[in-house]
């Protein structure tokens, strides 16, 4: 009966435009899925998903309803279509993950990984609609500081893939990242809700050595990180545009790092509301309050290079350390056969237009180390009011070098404002600082530190 409506419809709009064109549409149901999640539909979905590509492309389409899947894979000129109503679960079973390899070489790629949705070395793949895929991951306890993939499977994970959109739906619950873009070529997400907030690493986004990339109308509430660019190969996150997006994160709301191999370059992130999350419950990282870490993160540990980097209008409230800007020499290797033997750089970065209320008394930072400063950064018209409270300290002394970067590192700050450290050629203009209650702390103090100028 499926089968007659819908061939009466394609006569019907066929009659009216003669000269339409229809892609193919793959329906789950006809390829055995089960509405029913005490039953595993992962065989019908990839039945649909491959009949798909193998005919040249379309669309698969879930309708409304719940189906449970483990590992599904998406191929070349298909589009996952997910009606109003249709939710996909993840397996809350281990066994029903395939853990895979790619041929990509990275820092996230050394061992077999597990993910609900994955596609490798795929052309103009697409998740789109207004159902839910929902990873249930807290199903999956962290068994080890570094066990992101391994035993907690990701919810999207696209490799070395071209043409990628992503747009519509909403992603719930990963076991670590949500959803994670390695070395993909033109990628638009748009208009997705992401909420991950039931384990451990659990990013919002991970646009990984990704090129030509827009990010757009984004909510994204996350206990880890939420708007996250890295480079865990020496491939460059380059070209990348973020705007119009609501954040809400545990640790760092927009983050460039913590993994730099290749580093960043030509990034433009505008109109971004940062805020503390609506559900409390779980804190894996957050600070009393509901405060993360930071506003905005930027940061060159493994090598690589930060340069023309444009960060503006952003609106915060809530986090402790608003803004961190960290050069060092943690120097991890992408692979082990590949030492990183120089320190990266920083330089050509732009914030402005940037708005902060509630923060914690920590402060905000700007650190290189010796003989490697960040240099030529620029922070123009930028007001942050915090909660002050603090006594006047001594700058840190341990420089912390081969540390992971966290912008809550050294503890509270000397300034008030910003404490900068090895740097050359910062300029303020039109930063304002604002206490809640007195603080004897100076505004702005730097320590080997060329080129300052403040101004306003």
């Amino acid at each position: 009966m499926r089968l007659i409506i819908r061939s009466i419809a394609f006569w019907i709009v066929l009659s009216i435009c003669p000269h339409t064109t229809f892609a193919a549409v793959y329906n789950i149901l006809d390829y055995g899925a089960v509405n029913d999640t005490t039953s595993l539909s992962t065989m019908a979905l990839q039945r649909a998903i491959d009949a798909c590509s193998k005919g040249g492309g379309g669309t698969v389409l879930v309708p409304a309803g719940n189906y449970k899947t483990g590992s599904i894979f998406l191929k070349s000129n298909t589009t996952l279509s997910l009606e109003n109503g249709a939710v996909i679960y993840g397996s809350t079973d281990i066994k029903d993950y395939i853990p895979v390899a790619t041929g990509y070489v990275s820092l996230r790629t050394v061992t077999p990984t597990i993910q609900l949705i994955y596609a490798d070395n795929a052309d103009n793949v697409a998740i789109v609609g207004e159902g839910v895929i929902d990873g249930r991951g807290k199903a999956f306890p962290k068994l080890s500081w570094n066990d992101e993939g391994i035993t907690r499977p990701h919810l999207l994970r696209f490799i070395q893939c071209r043409d990628v959109r992503v747009q519509g739906v909403t992603l719930k619950n990963s076991g670590c990242w949500m959803q994670h873009y390695l070395a993909c070529d033109r990628v638009k997400i748009d208009g997705i809700t992401v909420i991950n907030r039931n384990n451990y690493n659990n990013d919002a986004l991970d646009l990984d050595g990704c090129h030509n990339v827009t990010v757009s109308n984004m909510i994204a509430d996350s206990d880890d990180d939420g708007i996250t660019l890295k480079s865990t190969s020496p491939r460059l996150c380059e070209d990348i545009t973020i705007s119009n997006c609501v954040v809400s994160s545990h640790c760092n709301a927009i983050k460039l790092g913590t993994e730099t191999n290749g580093g960043f370059r030509n990034i433009v992130i505008r109109g971004i509301t940062v805020k503390p999350s609506d559900d409390q419950s779980s804190q894996y990282f957050g600070f009393p309050g509901g405060h993360g870490h930071s506003a905005i993160s930027l940061e060159i540990v493994d090598g690589g290079s930060m340069s023309n980097v444009d960060i503006a209008d952003i609106t915060v409230r809530g986090t402790e350390s608003p803004i961190f800007i960290r050069l060092a020499n943690r120097a991890r290797p992408y692979s082990k056969d590949v030492p990183v033997e120089r320190v990266g750089k920083i330089s050509g970065v732009f914030l402005h237009d940037i708005m902060i209320d509630g923060a914690g008394p920590t402060g905000s930072s700007i650190t290189g180390i010796e003989g490697h400063p960040v240099s030529d950064v620029r922070l123009h018209d930028i007001i942050i009011r915090h909660k002050g409270g603090q006594k006047k300290i001594s700058a840190p002394t341990d420089e912390k070098v081969a540390e992971y970067p966290e912008s809550t590192m050294w503890g509270v700050l000397p300034a008030k404002g910003f404490w900068l450290n090895h740097t050359k050629g910062i300029e303020f203009r039109n930063v304002r600082i604002e206490t809640e209650e007195p603080d004897e702390r100076e505004v702005f103090v730097a320590t080997d530190s060329d080129g300052l100028i403040i101004k306003n």
